[in-house]
């Protein structure tokens, strides 16, 4: 007798909508316009300061740095965090940490309280996207938690372009405000979100288990070599934006372009790429039953645009601004990324390594900025950046080809 199969049960793609899903994708909108405000604001805000061209350049690196080993600091204070206290204490608190601190960044008068405010800000900033996205993959059925991250991603990044649109009609201390005021007026809407099934039951079934423990990554060395191939996937972003967008007016007198480029409307262009592309990452994702073909293949074009951009004999502004914006697009696959590493470990692990890791990759955009700046005056911008390229790219294809698929992936497990 032929032995018939059960039909897979249905599940409803209205839980996509769900308050928790909708309120994370807008939490790391309002994460994603205060991150980036920075680097939109950089030139304007310090030469408002009195900064000379060549010191904004260095003050401008110098600050951006301390954001980011701010990243790094609050990744593993909010990871752990929310392993032993609950997600939603992350999505509060974090929050409350970097929209007061943006708005205080509006009111600066000299490099090294902007510095410092940056550091605070970018420890508050660190736990938001890491923490929704443990959320929604926990709280959505397998069978449609790429679409569920896809979701917070491309809405989320969509964040930079209003950052963008905000300076371009107000001044820049006006944009701090703003990114502020948004942070705080979201907390009204986080109070109706509940925790994670996962997470409760976790608490009540497993009270022996340690949670939240940042040193499980580096106990063995395998443990030490997944965790950081996880970091290596995510490298490429911050070059993109970090190097190639932030830097882009250097890029832009190297390439000979007459127009002055604006560093911060190529921040934009990749952001709103970086949305379009993390909205395609989910379904791609289903389609090939595979997280990682779905990153590779992203990837492999990423490479070859950043290609484009450097060496590819563009001469205007607008041709720096399209190949950003396909960058972005290409780059566009973070959404997946987390949601491999939030697959990868535990339930007790799950927070701390999915908001460290991205704040730890956001944090080597610190050695990529001073390697830039040390091979910049003997080689030149193009070939110090494309260098950086193929050695981040390089690291990047070496990690994903030893990682274990994680697509489909019951998440209600311990380490």
């Amino acid at each position: 007798m032929q032995t018939i199969s059960p039909t897979p049960p249905r599940v409803s793609f209205r839980l996509l909508f769900a308050l928790p899903v909708i309120v994370s994708a807008l939490g790391f909108f309002v994460d994603v316009y205060d991150m980036l405000i920075f680097s939109i604001v950089r030139v304007p805000s310090l030469q408002s300061l009195g900064l000379s061209e060549v010191d904004v350049s260095k003050a401008g690196t110098f600050i951006l740095n301390c954001q980011q080993a701010g990243l790094v600091v609050g990744g593993f204070l909010w990871g752990a965090l929310g392993d032993k206290r609950g997600r939603m204490s992350v999505l509060f608190g974090s929050i409350v940490t970097y929209s007061l601190t943006n708005i205080a960044c509006g009111f600066v008068q000299d490099v090294n309280t902007y510095a410092f405010l940056r550091f605070v800000a970018g420890v508050g900033l660190s736990g938001e996207i890491g923490a929704a996205i443990v959320l929604v993959s926990e709280i959505l059925p397998k069978e449609i938690r790429s679409y569920g991250s896809s979701i917070v991603a491309g809405i989320g990044y969509l964040g930079a372009g209003v950052a963008y649109l905000t300076v371009e009609y107000f001044n820049w201390r006006t944009a701090f405000w703003v990114g502020g005021g948004m942070g705080i007026a979201l907390l009204i809407l986080r109070v109706s979100v509940f925790e994670s099934g996962v997470f409760n039951r976790m608490k009540t079934e497993h009270k022996e288990v340690s949670r939240g423990n940042i040193l499980y990554f580096f106990t063995s060395w395998p443990q030490a070599i997944k965790y950081l191939r996880c970091v290596a996937v995510g490298i490429p972003t911050w070059f993109i934006v970090g190097i190639l967008a932030t830097f882009a007016n250097e890029f832009g007198q190297a390439l000979g372009i007459d127009e002055v480029v604006k560093p911060g409307r190529c921040v934009m262009m990749i952001y709103v790429g970086l949305a379009g592309g993390d909205l395609l990452s989910g379904p791609l994702s289903q389609w090939l039953q595979s997280r990682l073909k779905a990153i590779t293949g992203l990837l492999i074009f990423s490479a070859l645009l950043s290609g484009v951009y450097l060496f590819g004999g563009i001469h205007t502004a607008d041709g720096l601004y399209v190949v950003c914006l396909l960058a972005g697009f290409c780059t566009g696959y973070i959404a997946m990324f987390l949601t491999m590493v939030a697959e990868l470990y535990g339930t007790n692990l799950r927070n701390t390594a999915t908001t460290s890791v991205p704040s730890v990759v956001r944090g080597t955009l610190i050695p990529m900025t001073l390697l830039f700046q040390a091979l910049k005056p003997s080689l030149g911008a193009l070939v110090a950046a494309g260098l950086l390229g193929v050695v981040v790219y390089g690291l990047s294809f070496w990690s994903l080809s030893r990682m274990d698929e994680t697509f489909g992936k019951d998440l209600d497990f311990v380490e």
